[in-house]
């Protein structure tokens, strides 16, 4: 009865409760607000990748039986990875003839990706076997070891080892266990760029090719941005396109030389290439 007198008298009185309620819950909140370490959103960085043209410096034979997965030049031998089923191989190339020898053949269930050497290894992967094969320099299988996801490019810096597959992700691999051991997001410009296909570590950068363009790609391994762009349409004249010739994939660095070379699959020519801006 008395509280509904108080009513009667201060017919206002719950309003202003709820009023004084309210303006104490605010102060409450914005000194909470306050206490609270400040946020901040990073802003991705967009950097305007370098055009490179090129200027081929000599050109050499290719077996057009050759699906070019991966590419390296390593100590004066140029290896090749080759993929298709019932086809994989590993190989290496005489740069002057073209001709080439195969170590190993995969198994018709596997097809072969790409490949890389690091010491006294050879490292080869398999699109979706989830499987990388080992190999001494005479193409004796050592081991296979397990990844999660496709395999697509492979290169080392000399110490650890970088796998694409097929995204827009490269990632660093232990080269003992294969297991991963970091991330690099491929951006240009800000936006990702995906199809990352066969790898390539030239002075401190990773050259990749992106699957079904002309496009070799130059990424900052520590941030993944794409700082040069090399376009290769026309590279392979008109005449030397027939109906099995595919896209372009494979680069080989020749460190010593400062030799770069890039051909693809199916070609039949293998191109030394230097690049300008």
């Amino acid at each position: 009865m008395f509280a509904e007198f108080l009513l009667y008298l201060f017919p206002n009185i719950v309003v202003n409760m709820k009023r004084l309620l309210f303006a104490i819950f605010l102060s409450i909140f914005a000194m909470a607000c306050s206490s609270q370490p400040k946020r901040t959103t990073s802003v991705p960085q967009i950097v305007e990748p370098v055009k490179y043209t090129y200027n081929i410096k000599a050109v050499y034979p290719h077996d057009t039986n050759s699906y070019t997965q991966g590419l390296q030049f390593v100590d004066g031998v140029l290896w090749e990875g080759t993929g298709e089923w019932g086809k994989s191989a590993l190989q290496k190339v005489d740069l002057k003839s073209g001709r080439a020898e195969v170590l190993a053949t995969l198994p018709k269930s596997e097809f072969g990706e790409g490949i890389t050497v690091l010491g006294d290894k050879v490292y080869q992967l398999t699109w979706t076997n989830n499987k990388v094969h080992v190999y001494d320099l005479q193409g004796n299988h050592l081991k296979d070891m397990r990844y999660v996801g496709e395999g697509w490019g492979l290169t080392s810096d000399g110490e650890s080892l970088y796998m694409s597959n097929g995204t827009t992700d490269i990632y660093k691999m232990n080269p003992e266990t294969f297991k991963r051991e970091g991330k690099i997001t491929v951006t240009m410009r800000g936006e990702a760029v995906n199809f990352i296909n066969e790898l390539e570590w030239i002075d401190g950068k990773i050259w990749a090719n992106v699957y079904t363009t002309d496009y070799v790609v130059i990424i900052n391994p520590q941030t993944g941005i794409v700082e040069g762009l090399i376009d290769f349409t026309g590279l392979l004249k008109p005449e030397d396109v027939t109906e099995r010739t595919d896209v372009l994939n494979g680069i080989a660095y020749d460190a010593e030389g400062k030799r770069i070379f890039v051909t693809g699959k199916l070609w039949n020519k293998l191109f030394e290439i230097e690049i300008n801006k």
